[in-house]
């Protein structure tokens, strides 16, 4: 695997020293001209954080484009026109939507591979982004990949992405499929736009699901439930 020099394998219980703080002198820097690519359960809790319907989320704060490297699109949160490209939500004091911040947001400085085995078990692994231009390795906060994980509260955002490495590592796409206009659609539908797949469930207008009896209807009551039952 050829790396960039900035980037080094990480193993679960190696160590390394980081802490990001108001207090740090490139605070937010990261904030600015970036794309920040969005995965379905990213926007899962962005829209907690807005109180946004999933279509309206999409579409105010959303970049969908084709990927040349993927059978699917690629999800970019919109940053703002300010000469800086700024995140879109961020403010003077940081993130206005911390609590709810995505994944690669959670994860930096470190990054996190998932690769889904023959079996169906996911393999991870680790890596640091140790960039020059930031600060945060000055601080003497020591930590591991796995203390780290747990203090981001990244389990819940590693579980439901790996959920979707069963799509996005089917054995089909690995073999070259190519998505028709249909099920680019519906993957949209199921996975970023939650709200509308939930409203069609409930309708019975989704094709090759029948409509939820009232037994069946308590899958809507939570949307990680939810989430899982899309991505099935």
């Amino acid at each position: 695997m050829n790396l960039p020099e900035f980037v080094t394998p990480l193993k679960d219980d190696e160590k390394f020293f980081f802490e990001c703080h108001p207090g740090v002198t490139c605070f937010t820097n990261c904030c600015h001209e970036l794309e920040l690519s969005l995965t379905p359960y990213d926007v899962l809790r962005l829209r907690k954080a807005t109180g946004l319907h999933s279509a309206k989320f999409l579409d105010r704060y959303v970049i969908i484009e084709p990927s040349e490297e993927s059978a699917f699109p690629a999800y970019y949160l919109t940053m703002v026109d300010d000469g800086k490209a700024s995140c879109v939500f961020l403010n003077k004091e940081g993130c206005s939507v911390y609590n709810h911040r995505p994944g690669a947001c959670r994860t930096y400085p470190m990054g996190r591979a998932a690769i889904r085995r023959a079996d169906g078990s996911i393999f991870s692994q680790f890596v640091l982004l140790k960039e020059k231009h930031c600060k945060g390795f000055l601080e003497k906060i020591e930590w591991t990949a796995v203390k780290y994980t747990v203090n981001q509260q990244l389990d819940s955002y590693n579980k439901y992405n790996d959920l979707v490495a069963e799509i996005l590592q089917h054995k089909q796409i690995k073999n070259g499929k190519k998505l028709d206009k249909t099920e680019l659609s519906d993957f949209n539908l199921a996975l970023y736009d939650l709200d509308t797949f939930k409203e069609k469930l409930l309708q019975g207008e989704l094709e090759g699901c029948k409509k939820l009896n009232e037994d069946e209807k308590s899958i809507l009551d939570n949307e990680e439930t939810l989430f899982k039952f899309a991505v099935q």
